[in-house]
């Protein structure tokens, strides 16, 4: 994977994640409001639109 930004303009895109051991994230509360924490701060802070999770 490059560590290079890519910048696209107007895009709409899909994203998908493995977690290290397949934790089960969103049923832990902890692991489950670190990951809410970061996309709102992305979505405030950076521009980061989220349609979905």
């Amino acid at each position: 994977m490059s560590e290079k930004y890519k910048l696209y303009q107007g895009g709409l895109f899909f994203v998908t994640l493995t977690v290290v051991g397949w934790i089960d994230v969103f049923t832990r509360r902890e692991y489950a409001e670190i990951i809410v924490d970061n996309l709102n701060y992305c979505s405030s802070r950076k521009g980061l639109e989220v349609y979905s999770f």
